[in-house]
């Protein structure tokens, strides 16, 4: 299994644009990644509700790749112009143990 957290920041006054941007991600990644992706879920940081959070996990390298190269990315990474204060953070993490 490969896990995922990814961050985004939104630039000040599109926050509301790109939870929309991200909420359609997700809801295309359920539509067309199931079984493949096994998490995928969109959080904002308390202390801070421009940071956008993704926690994912995929069933295993191959799908992480896959996930990459769909269409539902490529348009999401479009439409992202103009809505990020950077680049995204993304970090690949090792599971070490969970309740499930």
């Amino acid at each position: 299994m490969i896990t995922i957290i990814a961050k985004l920041q939104a630039q000040p006054g599109k926050e509301a644009d790109l939870k929309a941007v991200l909420s359609e991600m997700v809801g295309q990644v359920k539509a067309n990644e199931a079984g493949a992706v096994l998490t995928y879920s969109l959080h904002t940081l308390d202390s801070d509700p421009a940071t956008f959070v993704f926690y994912e996990t995929y069933r295993d390298d191959a799908a992480f790749a896959a996930h990459g190269t769909t269409d539902h990315m490529k348009a999401m990474g479009a439409k992202l112009g103009g809505l990020l204060a950077g680049r995204p953070v993304i970090e690949r993490c090792t599971r070490i143990a969970s309740v499930e």
